[in-house]
């Protein structure tokens, strides 16, 4: 999600209607569509929504492409460079038996595209999957992304034009395979929503809380409540949005998979509130933004 100029921005994987097991991958459930590219809507309220349509295309004719439908385009995050005033995007790029583990990047002058892409490379030469963006206040850009096999969490710190990293980075969460890394910051302190490494399937949410956006971070506990709060839901965290204009109001943004029809995926959005400084998301059957 992006805001940008009163309008907020939903970008997004365009699944393909055929959804298959890949034989490449035979150690998890690796079901997949062909990769259609990256989509785009467009709200001024978050509740109706206008389609921009497909903002970074697919290359059909080249299949040594990142962008070939036969590879792997997921998790798109995009932020906006008031110094460069790009719009720029990453997102995890893979070979179908997701061996490449790169992140891509791609650049715009408008929010709603076309946006050329640049380049995959593998961040500070580590592997990169499940990966998001954060912006802080301060106008520095970070790319977080499961590194290492997914084992632990790197943090890094990208160029003033936010093409490229830094060679600053912090690894977090050693060992604990951490992913779907979904970041904010209130007061002052960073909070961080993960899920473990369980394929399509959901499993448990955890939340981390630090001073500093490289570390040190504390691993904490579930922030979710209610009903399947052990399986977050049947979701999996992608993103944390702060609501423009309202005091200490964020939604907590989860992926709902269908692992065996991924066009079907649906999305889960709940309000996060706080016991004292810790972040809770209790399931609600409907909710305002009021």
């Amino acid at each position: 999600m992006l805001y940008h100029e009163g309008t907020y921005y939903w970008y997004g994987e365009l699944k393909g209607d055929s959804t298959y097991w890949n034989p490449n991958v035979p150690n998890w459930e690796c079901y997949r569509t062909e990769a259609g590219g990256i989509s785009c809507y467009s709200s001024k309220d978050l509740y109706n929504w206008t389609f921009e349509g497909v903002v970074l295309k697919p290359e059909l004719s080249d299949p040594t492409s990142d962008l070939h439908p036969s590879k792997v385009l997921e998790r798109p995050k995009v932020i906006y460079n008031e110094k460069t005033k790009k719009f720029v995007m990453w997102l995890h790029v893979d070979s179908d038996d997701y061996s490449k583990a790169c992140a891509g990047v791609a650049i715009c002058d408008t929010p709603t595209g076309e946006f050329t892409y640049i380049r995959s490379m593998r961040p500070n030469q580590n592997m990169s999957r499940d990966m998001t963006l954060f912006k802080d206040d301060d106008g520095k850009a970070y790319l977080l992304y499961s590194s290492e096999n997914n084992a632990t969490l790197h943090i890094s710190l990208l160029t003033d034009d936010y093409l490229d990293h830094t060679g600053t980075f912090t690894r977090n969460f050693v060992g604990k395979s951490r992913e779907a890394p979904a970041i904010f910051k209130r007061n002052g302190k960073y909070y961080m929503i993960t899920s473990g490494c369980t394929g399509w399937s959901p499993n448990k949410a955890l939340y981390a809380v630090a001073d500093s956006i490289l570390g040190t971070w504390t691993l904490k506990t579930n922030p979710c409540r209610g009903k399947n709060a052990e399986k977050t839901f049947y979701g999996q965290s992608t993103y944390v949005l702060p609501i423009v204009g309202k005091k200490d109001a964020y939604i907590a943004m989860f992926d709902r998979w269908e692992k065996k029809d991924l066009i079907n995926s649906r999305y889960i959005w709940l309000p996060i509130q706080f016991e004292k400084d810790e972040p809770v998301i209790a399931w609600r059957d409907s909710w305002s933004i009021d």
